[in-house]
């Protein structure tokens, strides 16, 4: 599956914004979605994931009640849903897809087959 992450751009401070990710050519049936991100210098950083089968999702502690996840099958697409955003999410925020990932493992990057090319995410202060 080809995955394309858009939506990315600079944001305010307290400010909301929403990413997407499509799968080309494909579907997200049958795969588990994540969310991750990677600022300049740092290492790439789980944000949130939903599972597949079903629509359980999981998420960072530090995040928890800012981002949610959610997925419009329709649509063919993941989105990521950011709000109260601050200076320190500011980084290249990636989507991901498994066909693999049990629940637990979904904040693991090793976990995920398919990335998509990345959206930067820059909150000013």
């Amino acid at each position: 599956v080809q995955l394309q992450a858009s939506g990315g751009g600079l944001v305010q401070a307290g400010g909301s914004l929403t990413l997407s990710c499509v799968a080309s050519r494909s579907t997200f049936r049958g795969y588990s979605v994540g969310w991750f991100r990677q600022a300049p210098g740092k290492e790439r950083e789980f944000v949130v994931g939903i599972r597949w089968p079903g629509s359980t999702t999981t998420g960072a502690d530090s995040l928890k009640g800012r981002f949610t996840i959610s997925r419009d099958m329709a649509k063919n697409t993941v989105y990521l849903q950011m709000n109260s955003l601050k200076p320190e999410d500011t980084a290249v925020y990636y989507c991901a897809a498994s066909s693999r990932a049990i629940y637990s493992m979904l904040g693991v990057p090793s976990s995920y087959d398919h990335w998509g090319q990345g959206t930067l995410v820059t909150v000013s202060s």
